[in-house]
């Protein structure tokens, strides 16, 4: 049996994926680099690699979402909602900087608490609960700013500045930081197994003994964490609070979690394999700027890279069920 099983599958499939997502990343970066001469420069790819943190952090709490099943459509707006309350308590309040921080990664923690709470305690589809917190948590963002954006400026300069010699911002490496933290949780504890149980089989969950209630509340409060912390660093790229940022943000989240492996169906999902996700939309997208796109061909490729990632993820489980079915 262990040799038939060999046989069948010789590298193992994260194994096999996170090659193949590498490989995929390699040729985008080739195929940029031969369209314009000023994409492989250490200018073009230290800009890239501070633009991508605020994506990145809010792609880890979407992994997390994923993998029980559950989706958040709220992320972008709380994440404009945790850089409102930054610019609020910084520069009407004249608070601290780390007040502002702090209380900026609570908003998006109330954001994914609510989301959480409701979801789990009247068994609505997260779906339309998140819907309900883009739109509130939007609002919110305009009614604390007054509609308009407020510059900080130096303050957060030292968080999404380059440091020198160096060419990446301080929040590049907290970024990596919370992907790091995130894939080890995911993988090595015991709350991320009860959360890849629960996406895989939320009832044989329950059977066994195990509530998955406070698990799924405790995933979408980490992933409203995830997104104010988003906010924080989206402000401190752009150095000021802007409540129209993270628009379409969610989409974007959703598709580099799921280009990088994790399955809209629950069970499976891979942190790391959503970081690189998030740098080939990345690429992708600073690729299709310098060779001259325009914006609506830059969203339609997007689209459909968006469409064939959700299909070869309905082929993966199809065929994650037939093998399983056949050992």
């Amino acid at each position: 049996m262990r040799q038939r099983q060999h046989a069948r599958s010789p590298v193992p499939a994260p194994v096999a994926e996170y090659v193949g997502m590498l490989g995929v990343l390699g040729l985008l970066l080739l195929l940029f680099g031969l369209l314009s001469e000023h994409f492989l420069t250490a200018l073009t790819l230290s800009t890239l690699a501070n633009q991508v943190p605020p994506l990145t952090v809010v792609a880890v709490g979407m992994t997390y979402v994923l993998v029980v099943a559950g989706i958040d459509l709220s992320v972008g707006s709380v994440l404009a909602l945790g850089g409102a309350v930054l610019g609020v308590v910084v520069v009407d309040w004249q608070w601290p900087l780390g007040a502002g921080i702090l209380l900026s990664l609570l908003a998006g923690l109330g954001c994914g608490l609510i989301n959480g709470f409701v979801s789990v305690r009247w068994r609505i589809p997260s779906f339309i609960v998140t819907l309900g917190m883009l739109e509130a948590a939007r609002g919110g963002a305009y009614l604390a700013t007054g509609s308009r954006s407020l510059f900080i400026g130096a303050r957060v300069e030292a968080i999404g500045s380059p440091l020198p010699g160096v060419g990446l911002s301080p929040a590049f490496f907290l970024a990596l930081a919370v992907v790091l933290i995130g894939q080890v949780v995911l993988t090595r504890t015991v709350f991320g197994r009860h959360a890849i149980a629960i996406g895989t089989n939320e009832e044989a969950v329950r059977l066994s003994g195990i509530d998955p209630r406070p698990v799924k509340v405790a995933i979408f409060c980490l992933a409203g964490l995830l997104a104010g912390l988003g906010g924080v660093l989206q402000v401190a790229h752009l150095q000021s609070a802007d409540p129209n940022a993270g628009v379409g943000m969610e989409l974007s989240a959703i598709a580099a979690v799921v280009i990088g492996g994790t399955s809209l169906m629950g069970g499976r999902g891979s942190v790391r394999n959503s970081f690189l996700g998030v740098l080939i939309i990345a690429v992708l997208q600073m690729g299709l700027a310098q060779v001259g796109a325009s914006e609506p061909v830059k969203r339609v490729i997007t689209g459909g890279v968006i469409v064939v990632a959700v299909v070869l993820d309905v082929y993966r489980h199809r065929l994650t069920r037939f093998r399983s079915a056949s050992i």
